[in-house]
C-alpha cells in the first residue's frame, strides 16, 4: 500500500504479538520493497529488547516517553551504537520537549495517553506547533486513532510528515 515504516507489536500479553512474527514480517517486508522500514512496537524497559530488534533485523525501535523517562538519553545512544533507528512517541508537551531535548530525530506524537489509557483525538494537533516543520530536520508523526482520509490529511495540514494508522487499515477490506 506504499507504506513507509511498518510497526509490528511484540507485546504478546498486549496486543498478541512476538518475535518470531516480528522475524517473519522483515522477511516479508523485504521481499515486498526496498525502502519500506521495520520497527519493533514494544513497551521497552531493558537494552536487551533493542538487541532483541537489532537480531530480528529491524530498522527501528519505538521508544515511549513516558515509559523512559529520565533513561531516554542512554537507550537513543544505545540505539545508535548499535544501528538501530528510534521513534520516540510523546502524548504531552513535556514529553515532546524532552525528546527534543535529548535530540530524538524521529517523535510519534500519539493521541494515546499510556498513562492514563484514554484516547485524547486532539492532542497531536494541539502540539503540532512544537516542531521545526514538515521535512525535518526532525521526523514528526501523528498517531492513536487515525482512522480517515479526513483525519490523516488534517494532521498532515499542520506540519506532520506522516500519520501512523494501524486497526483502520488492519481492520479494513
Amino acid at each position: 500500500l506504499g507504506a513507509d515504516a511498518v510497526f509490528v507489536n511484540v507485546d504478546y500479553a498486549a496486543y498478541g504479538g512476538d518475535i518470531s512474527e516480528l522475524k517473519t514480517t522483515v522477511k516479508a517486508v523485504r521481499k515486498a520493497s526496498d525502502t519500506a522500514a521495520v520497527v519493533m512496537k514494544d513497551i521497552v524497559v531493558d537494552e536487551i529488547q533493542l538487541g532483541l530488534a537489532k537480531e530480528a533485523g529491524c530498522d527501528g525501535i519505538l521508544l515511549i516517553a513516558s515509559v523512559m523517562g529520565p533513561a531516554l538519553d542512554n537507550f537513543l545512544d544505545l540505539a545508535t551504537t548499535i544501528g538501530l533507528e528510534t521513534i520516540v512517541e510523546c502524548h504531552t508537551r513535556n514529553e515532546v520537549q524532552r525528546a527534543l531535548e535529548a535530540m530524538a530525530t524521529n517523535i510519534l506524537v500519539s493521541n494515546y495517553d499510556r498513562v492514563s489509557q484514554q484516547m485524547f483525538p486532539e492532542q497531536a494537533i494541539k502540539l503540532a506547533g512544537l516542531f521545526p516543520g514538515s521535512g525535518g530536520p526532525i521526523i514528526c508523526l501523528a498517531g492513536g486513532g487515525i482512522e480517515t482520509p479526513d483525519q490523516m490529511k488534517r494532521h498532515l495540514a499542520v506540519g506532520y510528515d506522516g500519520v501512523v494508522v494501524g486497526k483502520a487499515v488492519m481492520g479494513s477490506a
